[in-house]
């Protein structure tokens, strides 16, 4: 999650924004912590937000799989992602599940902040159009469309876009090594009964942020 400012900065923390700039800061962890939307508001209630949102079955496994790289002796994700896998009963509490229920966090956000003044951002479409997805970003803050489909570039290797050069750069820009893992494999009953697990909440969100992320189409299709 994104958030933008015009006001001050905090003290010793953002810098100072002056007439005509737009401060940024970036923190994933934001979205789905409770007091988050509150403290904001109180420091800057006119501040703009971006949420980044994936199919949330992909985003859990990526979520242990980025876990996994740091602590190869973890359970295996079929046994963190149950209470009780004989009955089917998924394990909410668990971060890496709990925090794709999108329409539960965003019922916070919505206590303190319209509609108006939040963006979301398709996960998906910022790798197949990246541009596209820049482009709503660039008109949501108010400023010139300068980043275009001549910016980015499909890096094979990655699987994702990277940006181009710079012209004061001797290197493309691309996400770091923790991006783009290979996830391991998954029950395919485990993907299954996730799906069915997020279905409800997916529609939630939909409804909540009028917009339809066709998850359900994208898992249909494969």
């Amino acid at each position: 999650m994104f958030a933008f400012s015009r006001s001050v900065g905090v003290p010793d923390v953002m810098p100072k924004t002056l007439d005509g700039q737009i401060t940024m800061e970036k923190t994933p962890s934001y979205f789905v912590t409770n007091e988050a939307p509150r403290r904001i508001h109180s420091m800057a209630k006119d501040t703009k937000l971006i949420v980044v949102v994936r199919n949330p079955v992909t985003r859990a496994i990526s979520d242990y799989t980025q876990t996994l790289s740091k602590k190869p002796e973890i359970p295996t994700f079929e046994v963190l992602a149950f209470k009780n896998r004989t009955l089917g009963l998924i394990d909410a509490s668990w971060s890496a599940i709990r925090i794709g229920i999108y329409a539960l966090h965003l019922e916070n956000w919505l206590q303190y902040f319209p509609l108006s003044q939040i963006l979301f951002v398709s996960g998906e479409r910022l790798i197949t159009d990246p541009a596209g997805e820049m482009a709503k970003v660039q008109d949501f803050l108010g400023l010139k469309r300068i980043v275009t489909e001549k910016h980015f570039y499909f890096n094979k290797t990655k699987g994702f876009p990277c940006l181009k050069k710079p012209e004061d750069s001797s290197a493309p820009r691309c996400l770091g090594k923790s991006k783009g893992r290979t996830h391991p494999k998954i029950d395919p009953d485990v993907i299954h009964r996730l799906r069915k697990f997020y279905k409800p909440f997916n529609v939630m969100f939909y409804q909540m942020t009028g917009q339809d992320f066709e998850w359900e189409r994208e898992e249909s299709e494969k």
